[in-house]
């Protein structure tokens, strides 16, 4: 017997060997699919009809989860591995590794994780499609199952949600098929590889194929098994499927219903179905008999009830196919596009979307049920209405949730071919040896989700060139769609060609909205990416809806992205260190660094501060006021599909941050208007600033949002404080200038400048010193440079302010006054600019710091980071509250969704880890801000951290490398050239609070940007530059010169 086994598997040797002297599949740009079925519905059948009603699809005694542990043999190359592999035993396998399945093996330690943007990681340099090296990793799965005995006499199908690259399946030592496209389900059916009792079960993954050439996207470059992997079992092997078209008649109001069939036309099958509406009544109901393959039934819903996303109206459609049943939900809506609008039921929607990758920081590329529910949960609640699937489908359930929780899908292909740029004669999406490869794809993306209610926009692909490839696919998706539901085809790379039904380009300034308003492409306009949110991110984005909302043709857009893409890193005892990205794995492994961290929110759904902008500036329901202290307002429904009755408006009167007043509202507004209001105002007093504020909520519970969840907010100015003239108490204040110092003197507090340093050194109140450490008030220019700023060159560019910061040519004199005494120090600063810093101190303590900033002409004009002073403070002033814009983070260019009010924060909670650890903290408008022993009061910005503006600075993170291409091994690593020009690998750990407060008041901090992360500045309306003067003032009231709320009601 053990002879006979030798022989066999001698043999299985010698067969794989000759396979293998041939082209193998995974380097044979003909062959990217064997016997795997992809273009259909992934649909599971059930033996009555009860159970396929009330039990999900996981639950169907036909489907067999294959998910666990699974053991694992992972080659650096598959050069080493043994070619009979694949006919692999239980006993043979037992040795292996364990490995989670789903789950991407370099997450499990197998292998290198590797981000590359735009560049092909297995050829970065020079690359030549279709080649692949020889030096591929290579991971080989291994598990067995049983079949469950009442399938007996069925057909076996193993099903594979994903996974990439280059996939072979063996079941029992037999070659089953393969398959390249990683995003797609791929169906085998096993039933004649099959045995009684254990099977054994082998997929040899290739990590690069030629299949790898066209799936070059923005994300890290990770193996394996991404998605579920099951049985399940059907009666016949039918390849039956279904294509159903919903749509409206022409009036919008009836449904109409089309269910054709589809089937191999080996055999007749009897196929019957109903349509339920949500009381489980039968709306619709007929019966028929495929042959030949092919049947339609068709009926008509007279007042249907219609799915948008604002009112995911479900209907369920029961097939009984030759005695089992099936399910899928159905949606009616209508879509059209009608000159330059995209009309869905009739209205020229606007898509608050944002792109959703796959990831999960700890398991990679493999999503959960769990967290697809978070993240969707999140959109809704921050009023986020559609996703692009960047840049593949996404799996089953996902189209599942977003038909039932109401979204509108951008449904896209799973190509990209980046890494060849877009030059005709070098783009892959322009070379017909590749079309099959692209329409394969294109075609698995159609067929798997084109049933799903929420599809409503069908893209191509992305940044894969355009070419003779993607006029073809456009016309044959086209083909396709004529008679069905006519959703728009799109392809970003087609810009204004004719291939594309929509203007869908990518990273749009404001101005560019306003362009494309004012004159319209004749095309709608929606770019499938846009306001690019790399680390602190996401400015300007009410100025870019402004022209949105403005004209109907400009539909939206989609965020480029929803999270933050990076992956957890241990310590060597298994704790949590920092997000990791591009570069921290390997050494000189090709990498774009922490260009893979864009989401408005953090890898673990941590919301970023930016969200809270979008969430409103995506608001459905909007105030306004043309006489707010009258006590009449505006609101506004935005919803085009819903009216306001299932919202109550709650309103709060407030005067200096204090609740006066609160009230409720009801209306019943329609969609797509307005109506006005008159709200009763008590009787404000002169000294106080009032303010109102509105909250509109939901008075019912839906799926993802809780009863009383704020979905809109609007704030007025009623009333703005007539404040009192600041009398100066009496007494001296004395200029004493022996030791070298200037010393500022009263008998209740003292202010030092040392010459020598250039900035005050000192402020004593009642002997007890106010400041830390020496480190005294001074000036201050410069700021952590975000991503934004990195990517338009801003660290070189302004780099004058960042030493005008550090290194101080100052020139002090006294200044006459007629209370206390006043000290100006003025600056010459290396960019040419003057800076006069007056400090003006009271016989009482009270110090007012002015300052004056003098532009310099220039033809190029540079932005000034910021124009204000630092200081650090003790311990003492970790905790702290101010009246201002909050309660996030906000710029000059991101505080739209934050309130003027009163906010209790601390210097622990103000920090924002952003992944790569940049400027944050920020607070904007601020009126006055009140620490333990001191409040200043004026109007500026200001930010209050534990940590220095050097800490966060990447080039002062010198413990670090730069963030190196590795592209090429003639690559040179200069730190000269890096210097100022690189970010350095930068994470959250090296974030270390210190013992210190450091306070930094600005006048004026130019935006953060947001257009995008390479080229693109801030926008210039709320940019400071350096040929414009500006001043600004703030007063210093310590603790006991008078109560905490009177320091605010004077003007110094």
């Amino acid at each position: 017997m053990k002879q006979i086994l030798t022989v066999i598997s001698l043999l299985a040797a010698v067969i794989a060997s000759a396979a293998e002297s041939q082209v193998p599949n995974w380097k044979n740009l003909d062959v990217y699919s064997v016997n795997a079925r992809t273009q259909r519905t992934e649909l599971i059948f059930w033996s009555s009809w009860e159970d396929a009603l009330s039990k999900d699809f996981e639950q169907s005694s036909f489907y067999k989860d294959l998910n666990g542990t699974w053991k694992f043999r992972y080659h650096d190359t598959q050069e080493d591995m043994d070619p009979a592999i694949g006919q692999t035993t239980a006993g043979q396998a037992a040795a292996w590794d364990d490995i989670k399945v789903p789950g991407n093996w370099e997450m499990q330690g197998f292998g290198i994780p590797v981000y590359v943007n735009t560049d092909f990681e297995f050829m970065t340099w020079n690359p030549k499609p279709p080649f692949i090296p020889d030096e591929n990793p290579a991971g080989v799965y291994f598990r067995t199952f049983d079949v469950p005995k009442e399938w007996d006499g069925r057909q076996v199908y193993l099903n594979l949600a994903g996974a990439k690259s280059g996939v072979y399946v063996y079941v029992n030592g037999h070659e089953v098929g393969y398959n390249e496209d990683s995003k797609d389900l791929a169906r085998f059916n096993i039933t004649k590889y099959l045995r009684e009792g254990s099977n054994d079960l082998v997929l040899k993954i290739y990590r690069y194929s030629t299949g790898s050439y066209l799936e070059c996207m923005d994300f890290f470059r990770i193996s394996g098994i991404e998605r579920d992997v099951y049985l399940s079992s059907e009666k016949y092997n039918t390849e039956f499927d279904i294509n159903v078209v919903s749509t409206l008649d022409e009036n919008l109001e009836d449904g109409i219903f089309r269910l054709e069939l589809s089937a191999l036309p080996t055999r007749d099958l009897d196929v019957s179905y109903q349509l339920l509406d949500k009381d489980g009544e039968a709306v619709l109901a007929d019966c028929r008999l495929v042959t030949g393959g092919k049947a339609m039934m068709e009926g008509v819903v007279p007042d249907v009830r219609k799915w948008t996303a604002e009112t995911p109206e479900l209907y369920k459609l029961l097939l009984c196919v030759e005695g089992e049943y099936t399910t899928f939900n159905v949606g009616f809506r209508h879509f059209e596009i009608d000159g330059d609008l995209f009309l869905v039921n009739g209205q020229p929607v606007k898509f608050k979307g944002v792109n959703l990758h796959e990831t999960d920081p700890y398991t990679g590329h493999y999503v959960s049920r769990e967290r697809m529910l978070q993240d969707l949960r999140l959109m809704k609640e921050n009023n986020i209405n559609a996703i692009r699937t960047c840049h593949y489908p996404q799996p089953r359930m996902f189209y599942d949730l977003c038909d039932s929780l109401g979204f509108y899908v951008y449904s896209e292909a799973n190509v990209e071919s980046h890494g060849m740029f877009y030059d005709l004669d070098k783009t892959l999406g322009n070379k017909p040896e590749w079309y099959t490869n692209h329409i394969y794809r294109i075609r698995n993306m159609y067929f798997r989700t084109r049933n799903h209610a929420c599809v409503t926009i069908l893209s191509l692909g992305n940044e894969g060139g355009n070419g003779c490839n993607f006029y073809n696919a456009y016309n044959e998706i086209k083909a396709l769609e004529k008679d069905g539901m006519n959703r728009p085809v799109c392809y970003e790379r087609a810009e204004f060609e004719w291939n594309t039904d929509m203007i869908v380009p990518q990273y749009p300034s404001a101005d560019w909205f306003r362009k494309m308003g004012e004159n319209s492409p004749g095309r709608p306009v929606c770019p499938s990416e846009y306001a690019h949110s790399m680390g602190n991110s996401t400015g300007s984005l009410d100025l870019q809806w402004e022209h949105i909302y403005a004209y109907p043709h400009l539909q939206g857009g989609f965020i480029w992205d929803w999270v933050d893409q990076a992956l957890a890193k241990y310590d060597e005892d298994g704790n949590f260190k920092f997000w990791a990205y591009g570069g921290d794995f390997g050494e000189n492994m090709p990498s774009d660094g922490n260009f893979v961290c864009n989401g408005v929110v953090g890898p673990d759904r941590e919301p970023h501060p930016g969200l809270a902008e979008v969430k409103y500036v995506y608001q459905d329901v909007t105030f306004s006021s043309e006489n707010p202290a009258g006590g009449r307002f505006e609101i506004f429904n935005r919803f085009y599909f819903t009216d306001l009755s299932g919202y109550e408006v709650r309103y709060s009167i407030l005067a200096d941050g204090k609740v006066m007043r609160k009230g409720r509202l009801r209306f019943d507004t329609p969609a797509q208007e307005g109506e006005s209001f008159k709200v009763k105002l008590p009787k404000m007093r002169r000294r106080k600033n009032y303010y109102i504020n509105f909250d509109v909520i939901t008075r019912k519970a839906t799926p993802l949002l809780e009863k009383g969840h704020v979905i809109a907010t609007g704030q007025f100015l009623l009333k703005e404080a007539k404040k009192k003239a600041y009398v100066p108490a009496d007494g001296p204040v004395t200029v004493n200038t022996d030791n070298g110092l200037v010393v500022l003197a009263s008998d209740k507090a003292e202010l030092t400048y040392d010459p020598s340093k250039g900035y005050v050194t000192s402020y004593k109140v009642r002997g007890e010193e106010m400041l830390a450490d020496g480190f005294g008030i001074r000036p201050n220019f410069w700021r952590a440079p975000n991503d934004n700023d990195y990517g338009n060159g801003w660290p070189s560019r302004t780099q004058g302010y960042k030493t005008a910061s550090n290194e101080f040519d100052a020139e002090w004199t006294i200044v006459e006054t007629d209370n206390g005494a006043a000290l100006k120090v003025s600056y010459a600063l290396p960019t040419g600019n003057a800076y006069d810093v007056l400090y003006h101190m009271y016989a009482d303590g009270i110090v007012k710091v002015t300052a004056d900033f003098k532009g310099v002409s220039s033809e190029t004009p540079v932005e000034v980071p910021r124009v204000g002073l630092r200081m650090r403070l003790p311990l003492s002033a970790e905790e702290y509250t101010y009246f201002g814009r909050g309660p996030q983070e906000t710029y000059w260019d991101r505080k739209s969704g934050a309130r003027m009010g009163i906010w209790e924060t601390s210097a622990t909670e103000s920090y924002v880890p952003y992944v790569r650890p940049q400027e944050n903290g920020h607070h904007t408008d601020c009126a006055w801000l009140k620490f333990d022993d001191m409040t200043f009061v004026g109007g500026f910005e200001f930010n209050a951290l534990r940590n220095s503006v050097e800490d966060f600075d990447s080039e002062e993170a010198v413990q670090h490398d730069y963030q190196w291409d590795n592209l090429h091994a003639e690559e040179v690593h200069d730190p000269a050239q890096a210097r100022n020009n690189r970010r350095r690998q930068h994470h959250i750990d090296d974030i270390v609070p210190r013992d210190y407060v450091e306070l930094c008041i600005d006048g004026v901090h130019t935006g953060i940007g947001g257009y995008d992360s390479w080229g693109q500045r801030t926008d210039v309306s709320r940019t400071h530059f350096s040929d414009q003067d500006f001043s600004f003032s703030f007063t210093v009231v310590p603790d006991g010169t008078f109560c905490f709320r009177k320091a605010y009601d004077y003007v110094y």
